[in-house]
C-alpha cells in the first residue's frame, strides 16, 4: 500500500474544480478532508464507510443541540463534531476519486446524508429554542422553520440544476472551451453560504441572545443567496434549452 505522503499527492491531483467554492471549503475543509481520506485509504475504509462516519459525527452533534441545555462547552463540542463531520463529507468523494470505487450508490448515500443533515440541524435548533431558550417572543420559533425551508429549497434546486444540466449536455454535447479562471472575490462572497461557516454559529450556544442573533443573520443571508441562486440557475437552464 502506498505511503501517506504518496496518497496525499495523489489526492491533490484528484480534486474537483474550485469554481463556485468558498474560501473555507477550498483552504480548510478540502485539505482536512484530504488528510482524512488518506487515513481512510491507509486503513482500508470504503467511500461509503467514510460517508457513514460523517453522518455519525454530524447526527451526534445535532442530537446534542436538541437534547442538552445550551452552554459554552456544548457549543464547542457541537461545532467540533459538525466540522469533523463536514470534513469527512469531503473525504468520501476524494477517496472515491482516488480509488475509483465511487458509484451511484455512493452518490445517493452522500445526498441522503446531506439532506438529512439540513433537515435535522434546523429542527434541532427549533427544539432547543422551545425547550431551553426562554425566548423573548414565540415568533422566534418561526426562525428555524424559515431557515429550514431556505436550506432544503437551495439543496433541491441546486441538485436539480446539476442533474438537468448533465442530462442536457448528454443529449446535445457541445465543445467546451478552456475552464474559466477561479475568482477569489467570488470565493470570499460565498463564505456566508458555506456550511462550514454556518457551523461556527454554534460556538455561541452559551449566550442564547447572541446565538439567536447570529443564527438570524445567517438565515437572512442564506435567503438572499437563495434568491440569487434561483435566478442564476433558471437563466442557465433556459439557455440550455435555447441552445
Amino acid at each position: 500500500m502506498s505511503g501517506t505522503g504518496t496518497v496525499l499527492r495523489e489526492l491533490r491531483g484528484a480534486q474537483k474544480s474550485s469554481k463556485g467554492v468558498s474560501l473555507y471549503s477550498r483552504y480548510v475543509n478540502r485539505p482536512a478532508g484530504r488528510l482524512l481520506a488518506a487515513g481512510a485509504y491507509r486503513v482500508g475504509l470504503t467511500p461509503n464507510q467514510v460517508t457513514l462516519l460523517s453522518a455519525a459525527f454530524t447526527f451526534a452533534s445535532i442530537a446534542a443541540v436538541a437534547l442538552v441545555e445550551p452552554s459554552w462547552w456544548l457549543g464547542v463540542l457541537v461545532y467540533a463534531g459538525l466540522a469533523v463531520g463536514f470534513a469527512f463529507d469531503s473525504a468520501d468523494g476524494q477517496l472515491a476519486r482516488l480509488t475509483g470505487r465511487g458509484g451511484p450508490d455512493g452518490e445517493w448515500l452522500d445526498h441522503v446524508v446531506d439532506c438529512a443533515k439540513m433537515v435535522l440541524v434546523h429542527s434541532a435548533v427549533l427544539i432547543s429554542f422551545f425547550r431551553f431558550d426562554g425566548l423573548p417572543a414565540e415568533g422566534w420559533l418561526l426562525l428555524p422553520l424559515g431557515f429550514l425551508f431556505v436550506a432544503v429549497l437551495t439543496f433541491c434546486a441546486g441538485l436539480l440544476r446539476e442533474q438537468l444540466g448533465k442530462a442536457a449536455a448528454r443529449a446535445a454535447p457541445v465543445a467546451e472551451g478552456p475552464p474559466a479562471p477561479v475568482s477569489r472575490l467570488r470565493a470570499v462572497a460565498l463564505l456566508p453560504a458555506d456550511y462550514g461557516v454556518f457551523c461556527l454559529v454554534f460556538l455561541l450556544l452559551g449566550a442564547p441572545g447572541a446565538f439567536r442573533a447570529g443564527y438570524a443573520v445567517l438565515a437572512a443571508v442564506h435567503a438572499l443567496f437563495l434568491v440569487a441562486f434561483l435566478a442564476k440557475w433558471f437563466r442557465e437552464l433556459r439557455a440550455l434549452r435555447a441552445g
